[in-house]
């Protein structure tokens, strides 16, 4: 959920700091006030396209933060994992976008730079956002799938059709393979097995080429390293080296200690603490000297091994680590061609069983799916009359796709199909509806699946188009509604419509303000939270324009008498 929204430098923004709580809040403001800009601004931090004229007039750079609570975290953290960035549980998450005035762009989530790309998948998990000119989220077929089956509450379904999609998928590769090699000659089977006779007496491991080549230098200076470690061993603890000269000067101050009234105490623990650490020199010293003195032959045995590992990669053109990978894909290789037809046809059918697995989890998903479209269809169909929806359909289709098409999601292809008019052929929900029906039939979508996305922020912007009156009032309704689905459900919705704006709990104008000198004026855009008298006024500005009448005031003030207690909304 949407705890904070800070923009600076927008287009007519020059600086605006929101804070959001759960419930619904409604924004307003006249026609060209800035509440577009407003959602731009939010739209960048999601991951939205940006181009330098976002930046304000004489700014070096836009930048925008949205902060999200601690419980937003909750099913990224695969995708946290993927692009290694650490989140603490219980940790809110800071979503900021910059955009220079050259429009150079730049993404960070919890000060950790980030792409736009990852940005866009995160801001997809957070929020939705439904308007007149968005990408409708459930326009997609993909995301019309996604929310049957979470409105029917397929998760344990879907994870095993996927694990035994993902299991067939295996036996198959496995089943081409075999017949790959199986089509290899007599000769192949010759070569495959004096590969293999190689390799089996190298017993080449991963890691040893690095291992050799570094033993093989240590042992070629073995005579300088010597030595350079007699040289240290002299220094160190030759009558006249470091050990003597310490232990010495340890005896001389510990002596005169009580005289300097313990001011010689601190040098001492120093000098014990280099005696100790010299001590460690020491044996470490003594460890390498031992580790050099090895047989005069084993050079000759280190390149020996060295050169016949070297050798064998180059023959196979593999590198070295790979060599041991190497004599299992070869030893499968050759254990296919002996095989024969035996070892084809036990693949062959672990194939078909791991088909017929696959078929029976995912019939057993789709009859679920059924189930559940006839159940989504009828209580979708209660929400349209209020709506001013009353010849509209919505008609939810799980058709079986072809079986090159089967995937790990199942044999099903999902899809809102929509008639606006009595007689219509059905069609896809984002090509048969207009803007403000399309804005309407999102939201009776929403209100039937409320809880089932994990979207905690809802933006609906102007979802009023179009409609007055009673349909307006019952659009407030059930925005209500959805806003009151759940503790950490959070709506928000851009509106002319004083019945919508009347049903929030808290009540946001957007307005423009003009300031400087005459001959310099500047204009700006800013966000007001307005209190109980403040809302009353833009309630009754929203129902009769620019002269505020007492009937208006009356009206707003029976608009708004129906309403509870706003939410904890600050701006």
């Amino acid at each position: 959920m949407l705890r904070q929204l800070s923009i600076r430098d927008v287009v007519l923004i020059d600086r605006v700091e929101l804070s959001f709580g759960p419930g619904l809040s409604a924004l307003t403001g006249e026609t060209g006030a800035g509440k577009s800009i407003l959602l731009d601004a939010f739209g960048l931090t999601l991951g939205a396209r940006s181009d330098a004229g976002l930046v304000r007039q004489g700014a070096e750079q836009a930048s925008v933060t949205a902060i999200f609570d601690e419980n937003s975290a909750a099913g990224l953290e695969d995708l946290f994992d993927t692009h290694g960035i650490e989140i603490d549980p219980g940790e809110e998450l800071i979503l900021r976008r910059t955009v220079g005035a050259e429009g150079r762009s730049r993404a960070f989530l919890n000060d950790q730079p980030i792409s736009i790309g990852l940005l866009r998948q995160i801001g997809d998990s957070l929020v939705e956002i439904h308007g007149q000119f968005e990408r409708f989220s459930l326009a997609e077929p993909v995301n019309q799938r996604r929310a049957l089956d979470a409105f029917a509450e397929t998760d344990k379904a879907r994870k095993q059709v996927a694990e035994r999609f993902h299991a067939w998928r295996d036996t198959v590769t496995r089943h081409n393979e075999a017949q790959q090699a199986l089509s290899a000659s007599a000769e192949k089977a010759d070569e495959l097995r004096a590969a293999l006779e190689e390799l089996d007496q190298l017993e080449a491991q991963a890691g040893e080429e690095a291992e050799l080549s570094s033993r093989r230098q240590l042992l070629q200076n073995a005579g300088r390293l010597v030595e350079t470690l007699n040289e240290a061993s002299d220094a160190l603890t030759g009558e006249n080296g470091a050990e003597t000269m310490l232990q010495r000067a340890a005896g001389r101050l510990e002596r005169d200690d009580d005289i300097s009234g313990g001011r010689l105490t601190p040098v001492i623990a120093a000098i014990d603490k280099s005696s100790n650490e010299l001590a460690e020199a020491i044996q470490e010293l003594n460890s390498v000297a031992h580790a050099l003195d090895t047989d005069t032959g084993e050079v000759e045995a280190v390149e020996e091994r060295l050169f016949a590992i070297l050798a064998a990669a180059r023959r196979h053109q593999v590198p070295a680590d790979e060599l041991p990978v190497l004599r299992e894909s070869l030893a499968s290789q050759l254990a296919a061609i002996d095989g024969r037809d035996d070892h084809l046809d036990t693949l062959a059918k672990n194939v078909e069983a791991a088909r017929r697995g696959y078929c029976e989890a995912a019939e057993s998903l789709s009859q679920t799916r059924q189930k559940a479209a006839r159940k989504l269809d009828t209580r979708i169909a209660k929400e349209f009359p209020p709506l001013k929806l009353d010849n509209a359909t919505l008609t939810t289709s799980v058709t079986p796709l072809d079986e090159s098409d089967w995937a790990e999601h199942g044999i099903d292809a999902v899809a809102f199909n929509v008639s606006t008019n009595p007689g219509a052929t059905p069609g896809p929900l984002g090509r048969i509806a207009s803007g403000g029906e399309l804005s309407r039939f999102m939201l009776a979508l929403k209100v039937v699946l409320a809880g089932t996305s994990g979207a905690g922020t809802i933006v609906f912007d102007e979802v009023d188009t179009g409609i007055g009156g009673a349909t307006a009032a019952a659009v407030g309704e059930r925005l209500a509604e959805l806003a009151g689905s759940g503790a950490e459900q959070q709506i928000l919705v851009v509106t002319h419509s004083p019945q919508v704006a009347a049903a929030a709990g808290e009540h946001l104008r957007v307005e423009k303000q003009t300031g400087g000198k005459p001959s310099a004026k500047t204009v700006t855009t800013n966000v007001a939270r307005l209190d109980a008298e403040e809302r009353r006024e833009e309630i009754a500005r929203m129902l009769a324009g620019a002269d505020i009448t007492d009937e208006a005031r009356a009206a707003a003030d029976k608009l708004m008498d129906r309403e509870g207690t706003p939410s904890e909304v600050t701006a």
